[in-house]
């Protein structure tokens, strides 16, 4: 019988940035599931504040040169990667000079939300998935961590629906209390259209903040995760009314045996 393989997409993954809860959690989850005996992936952005000397990330020249189109703009695709040794595993990295080049991950040094966080989650949910069928591998779970990622459950479920890689995959959509302020451009939607089509399907984009951003990635997914105990009750409420399986906040202790559990009860 062959390993299950569980595809993680977080915003944030220690040591290459700063210790918070989702870039712990992203660091741990996928070595301790590795060790429970699935076959797992990991990707974030590349942000610019990652020293790739330091972390000695390098790009895979097989897997990047590809171009992803957003708003009819051309967006050149690089993929980098590597390896934390302790863990025995790759983390791969999604990176572009237009999105990711910035010291920063979703603010300025003024605090204010970059303008594009709309169009880097575009491209880092796109960027994730063609990297994917570039390599192959086919996801049986599909984890995804930070509202970065809130875009992968549509893509997979609408843009990737046809494809024999990526179109069997169970989504997981971890809530945290990653919350940002105001709202994501009011252009989403109508950028998404030109992708996936079906308006209908994105009317909880016409005010995308926080809490209607995370409810349209729960509406694609298949459950949903409390990943932190302060993660907003309504949204895993919205996720139980929508007969999403769900899981509830699970302690250090516990958490990657609970979760590597919880995916073998998806499939």
């Amino acid at each position: 019988m062959s390993k299950l393989r569980v595809l993680f997409i977080s915003s944030e993954i220690m040591p290459y940035v700063a210790e918070s809860h989702i870039s712990k959690i992203s660091r741990y989850l996928p070595q301790g599931v590795q060790e429970d005996g699935k076959e797992i992936r990991a990707f974030m952005p590349r942000y610019g504040i990652i020293n790739e000397r330091r972390n000695q990330l390098h790009e895979v020249i097989r897997l990047s040169g590809m171009n992803l189109i957003i708003d009819d703009t051309d967006h050149s695709l690089i993929i980098k990667v590597a390896s934390i040794q302790s863990a025995r595993m790759q983390i791969y990295f999604i990176d572009n000079e237009d999105f990711f080049s910035r010291k920063h991950l979703v603010k300025n040094t003024k605090g204010k939300y970059f303008e594009d966080n709309d169009e880097r989650a575009i491209f880092f949910a796109r960027g994730v998935l063609e990297t994917v069928k570039k390599l192959r591998w086919s996801p049986d779970i599909v984890h995804c961590h930070g509202w970065i990622s809130a875009l992968v459950p549509l893509y997979l479920k609408h843009f990737y629906k046809d494809d024999t890689i990526l179109n069997h995959s169970k989504i997981v959509y971890s809530l945290y209390n990653d919350s940002f302020v105001g709202a994501l451009s009011e252009d989403l939607k109508r950028k998404l259209t030109i992708d996936v089509g079906q308006e209908p399907l994105l009317a909880l984009l016409d005010n995308p903040d926080f809490i209607n951003f995370s409810k349209f990635a729960i509406q694609f997914s298949d459950a949903v995760i409390k990943g932190h105990p302060d993660a907003s009750d309504e949204l895993f409420k919205y996720a139980s009314e929508n007969n999403k399986k769900t899981l509830d906040f699970q302690p250090e202790e516990t958490y990657i045996k609970a979760y590597s559990q919880f995916y073998d009860s998806l499939i």
